[in-house]
């Protein structure tokens, strides 16, 4: 969970990049479809997650952070 004020980092693996993206995505075969869960992106790191969300089927929108 993330704490009031915190900076919002990539969830990219080793990225201290602040994240300007949010992958909102679900596991249909463990999640309800409504249900999203949310990797946070920097630019550089954006195509990736997506990518590989997307291999997947779970990627369900990107939108900018708010």
């Amino acid at each position: 969970m993330l704490e009031a004020g915190a900076p919002l980092i990539c969830s990219r693996k080793g990225c201290r990049a602040a994240a300007v993206w949010e992958l909102r995505w679900n596991n249909p075969k463990l999640h309800d479809p409504e249900r999203r869960k949310t990797w946070l992106a920097c630019g550089e790191h954006r195509q990736t997650l997506a990518d590989f969300l997307s291999a997947r089927g779970f990627l369900r929108e990107t939108l900018p952070v708010a």
